[in-house]
């Protein structure tokens, strides 16, 4: 019998660009960088493989089974092993062919699963690049969040400034915000914070 195997990275994303009708579905939401024997619907994949109740294991693409390198190619050997094919839709390859080991696909799968691995090392030096920055401009929370200004310093803001002059000058929140060229919730805070200076 064949699975599909499918994962996102997040609760919030969709799986529906995964999914297909009449095969048996596994769906973990979590990070590819997890190992694949420690995700939930993993582990429910891998004892039906035991039970002998799945020969072939259908994925949307190779980095739906992970992040890192050696996990990937750790998992399909030992599917391989197993005599369960695992076949990458996107990339069109599949590793067991006539019951035989396909050495083609095994060589293409481990070039990807190293390229999987770069880009998300990519990803993690691009944010780390961007915290630097944020550090370096004064807007970075270790919380995740900006930074909170006091009034006087939100006030100072070239923008806020002049939205709070026209606010002084009788101008509508409305007419400020247009005037000064910010939003009309930022006009809402500059004449807050105004009423309380």
């Amino acid at each position: 019998m064949k699975a599909k195997y499918i994962r996102v990275s997040t609760t919030e994303q969709n799986t529906h660009r995964q999914e297909e009708k009449g095969v048996n579905q596994f769906i973990d939401k979590c990070s590819g960088s997890i190992p694949f024997k420690e995700r939930p619907s993993a582990k429910r994949l891998l004892t039906a493989i035991d039970k002998g109740q799945i020969n072939e294991v259908q994925v949307k693409s190779i980095d739906r089974l992970g992040r890192n390198t050696l996990d990937i190619l750790t998992t399909i050997r030992e599917l391989t092993d197993k005599n369960i094919a695992v076949v990458s839709q996107k990339e069109g390859l599949t590793t067991i062919i006539d019951g035989k080991v396909n050495p083609v696909a095994n060589l293409i799968i481990s070039i990807m699963a190293t390229l999987s691995e770069f880009e998300l090392e990519q990803i993690r030096e691009r944010q780390r690049e961007g915290i630097e920055r944020a550090k370096q401009r004064g807007v970075y929370s270790s919380n995740g969040g900006s930074k909170k200004l006091n009034p006087e310093q939100f006030l100072s803001k070239s923008k806020n400034a002049l939205c709070a002059k026209h606010l002084k000058n009788g101008e509508s929140v409305r007419r400020a915000a247009k005037l000064s060229g910010v939003s009309n919730a930022t006009a809402l805070k500059v004449k807050k914070h105004l009423s309380v200076l």
